[in-house]
């Protein structure tokens, strides 16, 4: 033999001396050189119980039944985020199915960008192989596409580090948290703005940000999902062969990056805001909702102005009746009682109460909502004034029956308070 196939030997713990130290010291013996400079250990894959698999036991997981049915990726990703240091792989199909759907987030995210590419020629496809972004063209670039990249370029130094230190489940789970919550949550529903629009550079920016954040973060991921970033790598503009054998993506520390990261992160948290306020008051999803939003820092307005399209998008707002202003509207504005959210301090939200919910509609099912619950207090209410039920149930039946009773006046409460609301409003 002329030289060691690899300077690292990764294993699992419990052969570290029946195996690994005699590879050692037979290398030595016969070359005079160890085998490899590093020896990565890492738990054994156990069952979702924790227990060792054993066919007498019956939980042994077949790994080629488990590929047929979530696909080698899912496994090989559900096993790599499962390595914690010093502990053992619980496996758990669960998790192997929630995997499963990652990566169909992950398919699904690139459908989304070749769709948006298949109305370019053969030359501007070509013109978008192995593309970046340079600060001249970051400078330009719209608040929302500055965030992904930069919060691409993060993850790109925090993913090479990881690696490097082998902390290879960090590694999973933050390619997951970026592809889920901000690549697909938030940027590629902010994008439609700007790849929907009739500005055609803007068009064309854009498509440019979406294809180098997903192109990279597709390098980033391949050692863990080698099969599904390898297809849809083969399927977007590229040169070269492989996934495998292309470059490792780099990051630029580009100026005012922090900046748009934390200037994207209060447009994020008042669409969140009106996002829950939609969900307290049932609106409907679709409908969209006038509101005021009214911000003391001038310059901070100015940015939420600007990213007025994405506002409308992501949190329903009509387009027509969304008003900005660094003072509170007055009390005895045409818009009647209005919900105010407070985003942090100095940026607030007001939202119309009239156009979140249509008041008959809720007046109506209030109205029913009243009734079912004043039926089934009423029902506990007669069981608790019984001598025979308080006398002869066990204890903890009655303070279960209790609790049940405090916790629907409490609901028909709120609902009477909200009913005397809207009748107001009428």
């Amino acid at each position: 033999m002329k030289f060691y196939p690899t300077a690292l030997m990764e294993t699992g713990y419990d052969i570290l001396f029946f195996w690994v130290a005699r590879m050692v010291m037979l290398g030595m013996e016969f070359t005079g050189e160890v085998p490899f400079k590093t020896i990565f250990l890492h738990g054994l894959v156990r069952d979702a119980e924790g227990r060792k698999m054993s066919k007498t036991i019956g939980n042994v997981i077949d790994p080629l039944d488990t590929i047929k049915e979530y696909g080698c990726d899912a496994l090989r990703f559900t096993l790599a985020t499962g390595t914690t240091p010093g502990q053992d792989v619980n496996l758990s199909l669960d998790r192997v199915g929630a995997n499963r759907n990652f990566v169909n987030k992950i398919w699904n995210a690139g459908k989304y960008i070749l769709f948006n590419l298949s109305s370019l020629s053969t030359e501007e496809l070509e013109q978008l192989k192995d593309v970046k972004i340079t600060q001249e063209e970051y400078d330009s670039l719209a608040l929302s596409e500055q965030w992904i990249v930069s919060k691409l370029h993060t993850l790109t130094q925090h993913v090479t580090g990881c690696l490097e230190r082998y902390e290879i489940g960090e590694v999973g789970r933050a390619l997951y948290d970026f592809l889920w919550s901000d690549f697909a949550d938030w940027y590629i529903e902010s994008s439609k703005t700007r790849l929907y629009s009739e500005d055609v550079q803007q068009k064309q920016m854009s498509l440019r940000v979406l294809l180098y954040v997903y192109e990279s973060f597709l390098r980033l991921m391949h050692p863990m999902m080698p099969y599904v970033t390898e297809e849809l790598w083969q399927a977007l503009p590229h040169s070269g062969t492989s996934i495998m054998i292309s470059e490792w993506p780099t990051y630029a520390d580009f100026a005012n990056s922090d900046a748009a990261v934390e200037e994207f992160e209060v447009v994020q948290a008042v669409i969140k805001s009106i996002r829950n306020a939609r969900a307290e008051y049932v609106v409907e999803q679709q409908k969209k909702i006038p509101g005021t939003i009214v911000c003391a820092n001038e310059e901070l307005l100015t940015t939420l102005r600007n990213e007025t399209a994405v506002l409308t998008t992501l949190a329903k707002l009509d387009p027509e009746a969304i008003h900005f202003s660094s003072t509170a509207p007055a009390a005895d504005s045409e818009q009647g009682e209005v919900v105010q959210l407070v985003v942090k301090d100095g940026l607030e939200v007001y939202l119309p109460l009239a156009g979140l919910v249509d008041i008959a509609k809720e007046l109506a099912r209030l109205t029913k909502q009243e009734t079912k619950v004043s039926k089934e207090l009423d029902g506990i209410q007669k069981r608790l004034d019984s001598p025979n039920f308080i006398g002869k149930a066990p204890p903890a039946v009655v303070e279960k029956t209790q609790k049940e009773a405090t916790e629907l006046a409490e609901t028909l409460s709120m609902v009477r308070e909200r009913l005397a609301q809207l009748n107001a409003m009428q």
